[in-house]
């Protein structure tokens, strides 16, 4: 994906900033709440609970558990370049479908049932994969100090 650091920022507050708005509200009450953000990529996110929860996404937020997963960092990354891209449609189109999966993932395991399929064989999660990865490879190259988590 050919996306400046400019045009992530722009596109973020103009065509993204439903979500942008709402990740930066709930980036505030953590702060105020005494979290502390950690930048990856040209995100922020914060870490809560306990390991094993997984991850989610506002726009430049995201916030995720406790694990040292790069991977769960990457991902929640292309949800924020899925907003650039979604704009406004971005609820509808990933965050509603991934929440519903989300629960009926967990509450299915927690009735004793593994899941069939992976969790990114879905195209909204595997290509939040995909382009967090790709994005965050080419960030590496040019500005080694945004990726410090």
């Amino acid at each position: 994906m050919k996306l400046s650091k400019k045009l992530f920022y722009f596109l973020s507050f103009t065509w993204g900033a439903l979500e942008t708005v709402s990740g930066l509200f709930v980036g505030l009450i953590l702060l105020l709440t005494g979290h502390k953000p950690h930048k990856w990529g040209w995100c922020w996110y914060f870490e809560l609970g306990k390991k094993n929860w997984g991850g989610a996404e506002w726009g430049l937020v995201f916030l995720k558990d406790k694990s040292d997963s790069t991977h769960l960092k990457n991902h929640e990354f292309g949800h924020a370049l899925q907003n650039c891209v979604l704009g406004p449609f971005m609820i509808l189109l990933v965050n509603l479908p991934s929440t519903i999966r989300y629960w009926a993932r967990r509450i299915w395991g927690k009735l004793g049932h593994t899941p069939k399929k992976a969790y990114d064989d879905i195209w909204f999660e595997d290509s939040a994969t995909r382009l967090g990865t790709e994005k965050i490879r080419e960030i590496s190259k040019q500005e080694k100090p945004a990726l410090k988590s």
